[in-house]
Formats: C-alpha cells, sequence, structure tokens
C-alpha cells in the first residue's frame, strides 16, 4: 500500500512540476498531508531517475539546455541558428564549445573550416568532433563531472580554460534576461564565466522563446557577450533593447 501510495504521489509532483514550471517541499507537503522528509525523499528519487532537478526549497524540471541531445536529431530552428553562428567561424581559429542541445548543432558545420582547434567540457560533443572528417584538434576541460548538465566542471576545468587563450565562446542559455545577460537554472555558472574570460569573442545561441525569461541565476553580464545568435520571431523592440546593451544581433529564420 505504501508503496503505491509514493508511487501515485510522485506521479502527481511531476503533473504538478510540467503544469507549474516549479514546485515547493512546503507546497507539496500541505498537498499530500505528509512530512517535509517524505517530501524531499520523493524529490530525491524523481532526481535520481533524471525527471527533475533538486533546488534549494523544492524542484524545477530539467532544463532543456541540460538535457545534451545527439547532434542528428536536435530541431530545425536549433540547426538554423547553429548555421548562422558557425557563420563567424574562420579558419584556424580557437574556439570553445560549451555543453547544451543548441551549441551541439555547431558541430557538423565544423567541417567546413582548416585548422580548428576545439576545447569542450561535454564527451558527447567530444565525441561528435572526433568523427568529423577535417579531424580538428580536440581538448577537453577534464574536472568534475556533473551529471545534471552531463559535462565537466569544477577548478580543474577553470584551471584548464586559464591555460589557454580563444578566439571564440559558442555557449547556450537557459533564458535571457533583457536587462541583465543570460541565466540559467543550473547554480555551477563558475565555468561559464571563465570561458567567457579567456575567450576574446562570447557567442551566444539560444531560441527566441528564452529570451525575456527571468531566472535566478546569472550567468554571463550583457558586457561579456560580444553577439546574441537567435531565431527572427524576436520583436523589433527586443532587438533594439538588446544591441542598445553594445551586443549584435543575429536572426536565423525560424523554421518547427
Amino acid at each position: 500500500m505504501q508503496k503505491r501510495n509514493s508511487r501515485q504521489r510522485r506521479n502527481t509532483i511531476l503533473s504538478l512540476l510540467n503544469k507549474q514550471g516549479e514546485v515547493s517541499v512546503d507546497q507539496l507537503s500541505v498537498r499530500f498531508e505528509t512530512s517535509e522528509v517524505t517530501i524531499r525523499k520523493d524529490l530525491t528519487e524523481l532526481e535520481k531517475n533524471g525527471l527533475l532537478l533538486r533546488r534549494h526549497g523544492g524542484a524545477i524540471p530539467i532544463p532543456e539546455e541540460l538535457i545534451e541531445t545527439p547532434v542528428d536529431q536536435i530541431s530545425e530552428n536549433k540547426k538554423n541558428i547553429a548555421h548562422a553562428a558557425a557563420k563567424l567561424l574562420r579558419d584556424h581559429n580557437r574556439i570553445i564549445i560549451d555543453s547544451g542541445s543548441t551549441t551541439s548543432g555547431i558541430i557538423e558545420e565544423l567541417n567546413d573550416k582548416r585548422g580548428i582547434l576545439v576545447m569542450t567540457n561535454s564527451l558527447q560533443l567530444a565525441n561528435a568532433i572526433r568523427e568529423l572528417e577535417n579531424e580538428p584538434i580536440l581538448l577537453m576541460t577534464g574536472g568534475t563531472w556533473d551529471p545534471h548538465s552531463e559535462s565537466f566542471q569544477g577548478q580543474v576545468a577553470e584551471q584548464v580554460l586559464r591555460s589557454y587563450d580563444f578566439d571564440q565562446l559558442f555557449i547556450g542559455a537557459d533564458g535571457i534576461d533583457l536587462e541583465r545577460g543570460t541565466t540559467t537554472f543550473n547554480e555551477l555558472t563558475g565555468l561559464s564565466k571563465v570561458m567567457a574570460e579567456v575567450a576574446r569573442e562570447v557567442i551566444v545561441m539560444v531560441d527566441s522563446e528564452k529570451i525575456g525569461r527571468r531566472i535566478p541565476n546569472l550567468e554571463l553580464p550583457w558586457k561579456q557577450i560580444s553577439v546574441l545568435v537567435t531565431d527572427d520571431r524576436l520583436s523589433d523592440s527586443d532587438v533594439k533593447q538588446i544591441t542598445e546593451q553594445g551586443v549584435e544581433v543575429i536572426l536565423a529564420p525560424y523554421s518547427n
């Protein structure tokens, strides 16, 4: 009976999470008339199964940018954004590609470039880069494996990055705060900041639906961002507000 109740409660928690976008321990405790300890155990079990992401006092859905999608399975819109971003690449560039579904789309674009050096913190992206016919030089950050982002993070990764200098960083975001910059659900923002510090040009790649999304964790302020590549659903007023921050905006054609 207890197992069945736990299963039903966890299914309901996931349903609430999908509807609300966030759940809190105290809210769930009142709703199910059970202890906060029990709710925390539910959230821990659901997180172990990859169904949500714990945060202080509750949980959120697994952010899209923390779920790496195989390069050949990303949406047409993300492929268009990646294609537009890749036009900024030049032969012999030294680049960083951060983990994420949108940034993964740029991998297949690398085959058209010569003498490229690529650093990444993603095993999946590293494997895709290794399969390219033009065989770019591949570097890995190493560091501490973070199961949520499926990437390496931490001080070791930061130290490795600081040992090099790069021409460009290609990075995604969970949200764009029009006043502040890129935002993220992930509280591990240290590596992203170091990536931006060691690159001469920072190129952010996001779907336009993420622009205007306010998320508490600021990742990169506008002053560290050179270019924003998104789709052409972005409004003229939003383009104006972003360009006023000194950021170039490139709009790729939107595709479903």
